[in-house]
């Protein structure tokens, strides 16, 4: 009984703390997206008459692959982000690899 008890525990905890984790990277997504450039992502993509990423993403047209080359090259008029994605304080704060900030704006866009 003990044993199956601990296991519960067990399971419950690593539950949990996949669920803090996926809501702290939301959190800097979302952060990523309202403070780069210093004026935010939305300045430019929450317009209509510019790509509406999070639309893109749920539709399956802007796969993680064509997201992450779009930030690492830029593309027409949006310029080249990641170096100025990763000198954000919450990415920094956070400690984020370039892979793992990349995945929280992908993600909080997905979800947005």
């Amino acid at each position: 009984m003990k044993k199956l008890l601990g296991t519960l525990a067990g399971v419950v905890l690593i539950a949990l703390s996949g669920q803090a984790f996926a809501d702290e990277a939301t959190e800097i997504g979302e952060k990523i997206y309202n403070r780069a450039f210093g004026r935010g992502c939305g300045t430019c993509h929450d317009i209509a008459s510019n790509p509406q990423l999070s639309a893109l993403i749920k539709a399956g047209t802007l796969d993680r692959a064509k997201f992450e080359t779009t930030l690492r090259e830029g593309k027409g008029g949006m310029p080249k982000a990641l170096d100025t994605i990763m000198e954000l304080g919450p990415v920094k704060k956070s400690g984020y690899g370039e892979t793992q900030a990349i995945d929280a704006l992908y993600e909080y866009l997905k979800n947005k």
